[in-house]
């Protein structure tokens, strides 16, 4: 998240009154980034990538692994946007902060208290043939962090800290998952999220991450509320029993009753959702048609990837019916009213939605809004000649005062497509408004107001405007980027460089052959494609919508078929090997006809094993990590087929994926996880460039 700024946060009930002014100082930012940057072309491929980790304290005497929400004061010494004043800073942090510049490495915040960000310090471009560069920049990140971490193990040789690459803390929200005296904590009382089971403790210091929380609790007029169905085995009870009564709160504290669902993982509370992991990249287009091309194309493969790369098959100390993440940080981050979700409020609310200051008067006009703040694409952008508008078939709700200022102003007029998305953007409300910048008539204070919605909606992709001085003539600052969000942490550095320059090569073939590729479909159907990723096991036993063929003149309209992940991938007519992934790498002259030739390279031996990694997840060679971790819970000694997670499964758990992550093959679990040929490669191939 970067440089977080300071400030003084309103509580929602004063700062809704402003709402309509962020709106409006948003929308003329955004209209001068057009004006300024409309023209802006030539850019070249920059891209970079986001890991998240989640720092563990293994304690080896009392076989328990925690959540260390104690040593959050690493991002002090690591995060460099903070170290620009190195005065009074110690000579190890001094050390600590130079080798960041040095490796081309930083450190960010997230929600979490036990959560850490890392990214390359400056963006990468082209690899000049070197793709093993982005892993020894995640294997240097990574060892960074534990080198500092591993200052914080104490004397006694059985408590050792460590940071994962985890998508979801198995025990998030139950008994013993951090490392403080639990009773302590809940002596204080949780104001922001009034969870029954996350004291506010897990969440990140800076003001910010409390008041986002209390703010979207107190927006949605109730506790936000997440029901994932519960992995049912022979022991499995019927309901969550770790629901219990509670007294501190009066009106949430009776909620779980109403909003809990037989057969499901109840959780009430932000941090299930953001405290979870992912991996994110980012790449800049060479203008803005290009990056609308480029986020369209994509959102087919959003869904694609969540399914393929899933690695979330637990939350709060049970096993879940599904695999993947997404539907739960959607739930924690929906502050919509019950009105606007078109439902009954657990108990009565004080707030009914809608846009403006929310006044009694305007209860007959308040939106119905489909879908939480946090979901999947709703809207292709267009603006290139394969896109019609009859693909954005879906329920979209438009602020339509602003969509008239988008479409007819001075500034910068935007064509409908265009001016639908920020419109649709902004039927959301800001979360977070600091009293300083109010009156700030700044173009950063102007940038802020923009971001302040832009950035917390949260879909698979997020389309990202430069900033006001990106002019044609300053390249100096970034230009017109698209992010691609869906995809799940993964265990391992190879791994998760695997899946970046999977879509790196996705993206650069995108871009490379706009001519001739038509990436569209229906909208719901990529709706569908998401509903269907978060099925157990979705690579196995799941069937996606997926485009007949990608050429406009045999299919204009976007007819799709249903097939498995393996047939996505693989499938000689229209699969992302034939239509993507060889064509890049044949215009590259890298191969000649197919990516297996890959093997016979020493220069591109690595490539060859990051591809071959997807590919056979995909056709199921390989298990997913939601597979291999809901396997290895299973053939527990200490699992009761009763779904939940113990303390001792948990730490065993985290031990075999600490393992995996280092290339540990001691007890033979990287043959299961990789294969034998993988792991051979891997275990005498050291990354390197």
């Amino acid at each position: 998240m970067g440089l977080l700024a300071l400030g003084t946060p309103l509580v929602w009930n004063e700062s809704r009154e402003y709402n309509d002014f962020i709106r409006e100082k948003g929308v003329q930012y955004i209209l001068n980034v057009f004006k300024n940057a409309g023209e802006r072309d030539h850019d070249e491929l920059y891209w970079g990538d986001e890991i998240e980790y989640m720092l563990i304290e293994f304690n080896e005497w009392s076989k328990q692994a925690k959540l260390d929400i104690v040593h959050d004061n690493l991002l002090t010494v690591l995060n460099t946007d903070t170290a620009t004043d190195l005065n009074g800073v110690s000579d190890e942090n001094i050390n600590y902060y130079r080798l960041c510049l040095d490796n081309d490495v930083n450190f960010h915040p997230e929600y979490g208290r036990f959560m850490l960000e890392a990214t390359p310090l400056n963006p990468y471009l082209n690899l000049n043939g070197n793709y093993n560069y982005v892993e020894y920049n995640m294997k240097v990140r990574r060892e960074l962090a534990e080198d500092i971490i591993s200052n914080y193990n104490e004397n006694s040789k059985s408590i050792k800290y460590k940071p994962l690459t985890i998508t979801s803390f198995p025990r998030l929200g139950t008994n013993n998952f951090i490392n403080v005296d639990e009773k302590l904590v809940w002596n204080h009382k949780n104001n922001a999220s009034r969870s029954l089971f996350l004291p506010d403790e897990v969440i990140n210091r800076h003001i910010r991450f409390p008041t986002l929380t209390s703010n979207i609790r107190e927006r949605r007029g109730e506790k936000v509320a997440m029901n994932i169905p519960m992995y049912k085995d022979m022991n499995t009870p019927d309901h969550d029993d770790t629901i219990y009564q509670r007294d501190w709160f009066p009106r949430e504290d009776a909620e779980a009753a109403g909003a809990s669902k037989k057969d499901h993982i109840y959780m009430d509370s932000m941090g299930f959702g953001m405290g979870c992991s992912c991996l994110q990249t980012t790449y800049q287009a060479p203008n803005i048609n290009a990056a609308r091309y480029l986020y369209d194309s994509l959102v087919n493969f959003a869904p694609i990837f969540l399914a393929l790369s899933s690695a979330a098959p637990f939350f709060k100390g049970w096993l879940a019916d599904q695999d993947v993440r997404w539907n739960v940080i959607s739930g924690g981050t929906d502050d919509r009213t019950p009105r606007e979700r078109d439902t009954e409020s657990v108990l009565p609310q004080y707030n009914i939605g809608g846009l403006g200051n929310i006044a009694k008067d305007k209860y007959n006009k308040v939106q119905s809004l489909p879908k939480a703040r946090y979901s999947h694409v709703d809207l292709f952008l267009g603006g290139n000649k394969f896109f019609k508008r009859t693909f954005n078939d879906t329920n979209v709700p438009l602020n339509e005062d602003l969509l008239k200022v988008l479409l007819e102003n001075d500034i910068a007029p935007m064509d409908y497509d265009m001016a639908k998305h920020f419109s649709h953007l902004y039927v959301r409300d800001p979360l977070v408004i600091f009293e300083e910048n109010i009156n700030d008539k700044t173009d950063g204070s102007l940038q802020n107001h923009f971001e302040n919605i832009q950035s917390t909606n949260w879909q698979t992709l997020r389309f990202k405007p430069p900033t006001l001085d990106a002019t044609p003539d300053n390249k100096s600052v970034p230009g017109w980027r698209v992010e691609f969000r869906p995809l799940e942490v993964q265990l391992t550095d190879f791994e998760n460089a695997a899946y970046s320059i999977f879509i790196y090569l996705l993206v650069e073939s995108i871009l490379k052959f706009s001519d001739s590729l038509n990436p569209y479909l229906s909208m719901s159907k990529i709706w569908q494609n998401m509903d269907t990723a978060h099925k157990r096991d979705p690579i196995s036993s799941q069937k996606f919508h997926w485009k007949t063929t990608f050429n406009n003149a045999l299919n204009p309209e976007g007819k799709t078929e249903e097939l498995v992940i393996d047939e996505i991938f693989h499938n000689k007519e229209n699969g992302i090997f034939q239509i993507y992934i060889n064509p890049i790498l044949i215009d590259k002259k890298i191969i000649e006809k197919d990516w297996k030739e890959l093997k016979h390279s020493s220069k591109y031996l690595r490539l060859y094993y990051y591809l071959k990694l997807i590919s056979d997840r995909a056709s199921k060679k390989l298990p997913s990590v939601a597979n291999y971790l809901r396997s290895f819970i299973l053939s527990h000694p200490e699992y009761h087929q009763d779904s939940r997670i113990s303390e001792i499964i948990n730490f065993d758990l985290l031990e075999m994926c600490d393992r995996i992550t280092h290339f540990d093959n001691s007890r033979n679990e990287m043959d299961s996880y990789f294969g034998k040929e993988l792991t051979e490669y891997l275990l005498n191939n050291d990354v390197s460039y």
